[in-house]
């Protein structure tokens, strides 16, 4: 009965960790757990000490303890949280048909070329026009917003048609972290995760964890964690291009010791 009630102590340990954990959270908890289990073992054929029922209860909660090193302080590094998966458009440079902050925009009025203008999109969405004033353009394709220029410019104009075409597109990422110049990043291309830690100033080497580098993407009103191991890919064991979209956060975190 005794020796069974042992029994019971460890495989609750081993269950309760292997439900909460993947192996790598769980190397963190290791130690702990590890040598619970051991002296746990130990005493099954310790002589005596097995005598009074209440060493029992001590035992039960000894292991229900050890086993919270999975449960509760585990997640703090990781375990438990839920990561997006990548799928192939995360691979793939990113494209949207629609208008983002720092487009350059070239508006032309065929039958009034005295109302032609070039506009970039300021931080806000926005452009200025004449007589009209200012109007969203970020979060509409060209059409759409060819469509909101000539409504609103009815009453000034004869010929009823205006072009909207993307002269240069440009958007912004966020790198901070262990990199040398965390900040905005300004970028008119596709552009990876790798390439845009460059464009920051590379990573802090005496700091940064390359294995875990997250990237914050928000996207359905939702906040979408990714984690990279950009280690894999430096030293060519890993071909996978993570492609950044338009405000994406990209953090380095520091090593851990």
């Amino acid at each position: 009965m005794k020796n069974l009630m042992t029994r019971e102590c460890l495989e609750s340990l081993d269950a309760i960790c292997s439900a909460h954990c993947d192996h790598e959270s769980r190397m963190i908890g290791a130690r702990t757990a590890l040598s619970a289990r051991t002296w746990l073992s130990a005493l099954r054929f310790t002589p005596g000490f097995m005598e009074r029922d209440d060493r029992w209860q001590w035992l039960k909660a000894l292991a229900k303890f050890s086993a919270l090193v999975c449960v509760v302080i585990v997640p703090f590094s990781g375990c438990g949280t839920t990561e997006t998966a990548l799928f192939e458009e995360d691979l793939t440079p990113y494209g949207s048909a629609k208008l983002t902050e720092g487009n350059t925009l070239a508006i032309t009025f065929p039958g009034s070329p005295n109302l032609n203008t070039t506009q970039q999109i300021r931080h806000d969405g926005k452009i200025d026009l004449q007589l009209v004033g200012e109007i969203t353009a970020a979060g509409r394709t060209p059409a759409e917003l060819e469509k909101e220029i000539i409504k609103l410019y009815e009453p000034q104009i004869a010929l009823r048609q205006v072009t909207v075409a993307v002269q240069s597109s440009s958007y912004p990422v966020f790198v901070t972290g262990s990199v040398m110049h965390p900040g905005k990043v300004m970028v008119d291309r596709p552009i990876s995760a790798l390439e845009a830690i460059m464009e920051a100033g590379g990573f802090d080497d005496a700091k940064a964890n390359l294995r875990k580098v997250r990237v914050l993407r928000h996207e359905g009103g939702k906040l979408k964690p990714y984690t990279l191991n950009l280690k894999r890919v430096l030293e060519g064991s890993s071909k996978q291009i993570f492609y950044l979209r338009p405000s994406d956060i990209i953090y380095v975190p520091e090593k851990t010791f």
